[in-house]
Parts: structure tokens; sequence; C-alpha cells
């Protein structure tokens, strides 16, 4: 007993060494000052970097698709968070995340166990014949966690748990922004099919008045086909922006989970106000992100490994303890006379294995190189999807009002050529060609309109789920 002592205690000494390498902050990028698309802001970079701290990706968020003021929407996406087969997937991943998780941590516990059972054979020294012998008893085993080898890969386990909470977490808010996206789309090819068919209709008007006009000899044959090109082209892009809207019905019924067929929105223009973005958003505020979240704690879950494979230097030990009973006649089983017991301590520690524990390691501290990289990688993506939708937002501001002016201007112009055309002060080319600009004006409005739309709900999704409760 004394030397077992002695032994464990040697371990324990020996076991203080397998601890994994720090992280290297350095390796992470340079904290911004300022996002540079803000208003007011530069593009100089703060002295700080990016530290390891405990992810917000917890923080409340709100349900942020409120904003936007619109009933259908929030029936969509309340339908998504139920029915997306995406989410689904994400669920049940976090769910065997969680079962490994406890699977791990029952290493750490003693187990437990009994048997029964009968054997019958020869025994050496007793002649050829053959007895039986029954047994009952149980038998208990704990390993000794002297390396940390298990507290380590119960901690990488956790923390894979969270890696997958966070990612469904990311996978809700990818949904959710998906089906904002996707709806509003749809609102504005609503938008763009109803404007492509009044000029359809303004289109025919102009038709019946050149017909009748050819009818009585006032304008040649050319104009009227010129004007029959007019409708029948614009029909074919009413036609194209129909199919486009059945593609994004059917994209929605996707992210769902509803089949196709059976899913339909009704026409439907109204939308509300473009909901207004607070300026001096802090960068801190990416720490909600859940993505990010999940890339640092799957950094600190190969750490861990990397401890995990350096414990595999060091010896192990085992305590097991056994009793029960014994006896050749089944009904002497379980009498005083018949019981045995035993408890064992077993310290072991392999000598040469050909470089697989190296191997090991080498493995461990390259997937953490992996991690790290990786979380870099998500820190400057999240940065540049922010940034883009900024730049995004500002800027198509600013294209907004100057393609408002050249809507105004081109239906003036359509206007007095409409009147000048029916008076027979200009051709019927001058009019088709003022129609064409005042459409192409209009659509290119409403196009900008949407890419606001959608570059509003892009920051919604690079900010981690919005702008409320952002951290001061």
């Amino acid at each position: 007993m004394k030397l077992m002592m002695t032994t464990l205690l040697a371990a324990l000494v020996l076991a203080g060494c397998a601890t994994p390498p720090p992280i290297d902050e350095s390796r992470l990028p340079a904290t911004p000052a300022a996002y540079k698309s803000q208003p007011g802001a530069t593009a100089a970079v703060g002295e700080a970097r990016w530290a390891v701290v405990p992810p917000a990706d917890a923080e409340p968020r709100g349900d942020w698709w409120l904003a936007f003021g619109d009933a259908t929407l929030n029936d969509l996406i309340r339908r998504s968070l139920i029915g997306n087969t995406d989410l689904q997937g994400a669920a049940a991943r976090l769910a065997q995340a969680r079962a490994l998780l406890r699977s791990a941590d029952a290493d750490r516990m003693p187990q437990v166990g009994i048997n029964a059972g009968a054997s019958r054979g020869t025994v050496a020294g007793q002649g050829p014949a053959a007895t039986t012998l029954y047994n009952a008893g149980a038998a208990a085993s704990w390993e000794v966690d002297i390396s940390g080898r298990l507290s380590q890969a119960s901690r990488a386990a956790a923390l894979d748990a969270q890696s997958r909470e966070a990612l469904l977490q990311s996978a809700r808010l990818m949904v959710q922004a998906d089906v904002a996206q996707t709806y509003l789309a749809l609102r504005f090819t609503d938008q763009e099919r109803r404007l492509v068919r009044d000029t359809v209709a303004a289109y025919r008007e102009t038709l019946a008045l050149t017909q009748r006009r050819y009818q009585a000899g006032d304008v040649a044959e050319l104009d009227l086909a010129r004007v029959q090109t007019e409708v029948a082209s614009t029909e074919a892009e009413a036609i194209s922006l129909d199919r486009r809207r059945a593609e994004l019905e059917n994209a929605l019924a996707v992210l769902l989970g509803e089949p196709a067929s059976g899913f339909s929105l009704p026409d439907d223009t109204s939308l509300a106000a473009l909901p207004a973005i607070p300026s001096g958003l802090p960068s801190a505020m990416l720490a909600r992100r859940p993505d990010i979240a999940a890339a640092q704690r799957s950094l600190l879950a190969a750490q861990a490994r990397v401890g995990v494979a350096q414990a595999a230097w060091f010896p192990s030990l085992s305590l097991t303890a056994g009793g029960g009973y014994a006896s050749p006649e089944l009904s002497d089983v379980f009498k005083w006379s018949a019981r045995a017991w035993s408890v064992d301590a077993l310290l072991s520690l392999p000598i040469f294995d050909g470089g697989r524990r190296k191997a090991g390691v080498e493995s461990a501290t390259a997937g953490l190189d992996l991690a790290m990289s990786g979380y870099r990688q998500q820190l400057l993506q999240a940065l540049r999807e922010v940034e883009d939708s900024l730049s995004g937002l500002q800027l198509l501001s600013q294209q907004a009002q100057v393609q408002a002016q050249a809507v105004r201007s081109s239906s003036r112009a359509t206007a007095l050529s409409d009147s000048r055309y029916r008076n027979g002060l200009v051709s019927q080319l001058d009019l088709l060609d003022a129609r064409r600009s005042e459409l192409r004006n209009r659509r290119a409005a409403l196009q900008v309109q949407a890419a606001q739309y959608q570059a509003t709900v892009g920051l919604v999704r690079a900010l981690g789920g919005g702008w409320q409760n952002t951290p001061a």
C-alpha cells in the first residue's frame, strides 16, 4: 500500500505538466475603432486586438423583423422557425453534441455493475473430471484523472455542445434573414409587375389610337408596327416577372418547410417604411454573432484536445473493486463461506508506441492552428459583411435620391410627349422613347429601393440579429 501511494504521488506530480498551450491572441485581427462606412467614421484601426472573451451570443436580440411592420412577414418567420428543415438538422446535431458531452462526463464517474454466470470445465491438477462453477457478484471501477485527460475531454465536449448551440442560433438567424429577404424580393416583384402591366395598358391605348390613325391614313404602317413591338416586348417582360414571382414563392415554401404546391401568397404591393439604422454601431456587437461564438468555442475545444493528447504521455491510474460469491453448487452460491472480494489499483504508462502519442499531440496542435485560422477568418468575414451592408445602405440612399429625380423628369417628359403626340406635334417614335425611358427609370427606382431593404436585412444578419440592445 505504501508503494502504491508513492507511485500515485509521483504520477500526480508528473501530470501537472499536461497543460494545453495558451491561445496566441496576436494572430487575431486588430479591432477597428469604427466602421469606415458610417458617417463621420474613418478607416483607422485601434491599438487593441480581438481577444478570446466570453461570447455574447446569448444576449437578447428581440424580434428584429417587427421593425418592418408587416404582419405577413411576421407570420412567415414564425412558421419557418417551426418547419424549416435546416433548423431541424441543426437541432439534431446539437442533441448529438449534448449526448457526447454526457458520455464524456460519464467517463469521469465510477462504473458499477453486477454479474452472474456459470462455467464448466476441468481444473488443472484435479483430474479429467469436469466441474461446474456458479458465481454472482458486483464490480466497481474508477479511473483517477491524475493527468487531467478526462476533464479536458469533458471540457472539449462541452465546448463542442456550446458551439453546436451557437450554430443553431446562427441557423435561426440565417433562416429569418432568408425568409425576410425572399419575402421582400417577392413584394418588390409585385410592385414591378404592376408597373410593367400598367405600362402595357398605356401602350395598348397608344396602339388603339395608332390603329385608328393608321386606318384614317394619318400614320404609316411603320408607326403601327413600332407600337405593336412595344406592346409585345413589354408583355414579355411582364411574363418574365410572373416567372420570377413564382420562383420566389416556391423558395419561400422551402424555407418554411412546406410543399411548394400548396403554398401561395396573394399579390400585395404595400410595404412599410424602411427601418432606420442608428449611427455609431460599436464593433463589439460582433460578439453577438452566433457563428463567431461557434468559431471561438471550436477554438477553445481544439485547445482542450491538445491537453487530452498531451495527457497520453503520463500514467493512468485505475481503481477497481469486486466482490461476490462462487460455488460448485448452485444452492451454496450465496453462502457466507462462498464469498470472495478484491481491490486493485493499476498504474500504467506506455513505454514504446512507435510514435503514436507524439503524432496525437502533433495532430491536436495542428487542429488548434486550424481552429485559430477559422476563428480569424470568421472575424474578418464578419467585419466585411458589416462594412458591405453599411456602405451599401449609405450609397443606396444617395442613389435613391438621384433616381427619384430621374423618375420625376422622365414622367414629365412622357406627359409632354403624349400631349404633343396627340396634337400631332411630335412623332410616335418620340412618345415611345419617352415611355421606355420612364419605365426604365421607374423600374430602376424600385430595384434601388429593393436593394435598400435587402441591405438592411443583410446588416441585421451581419450584426448577429439587429441593432437593438447594443452594448455601450
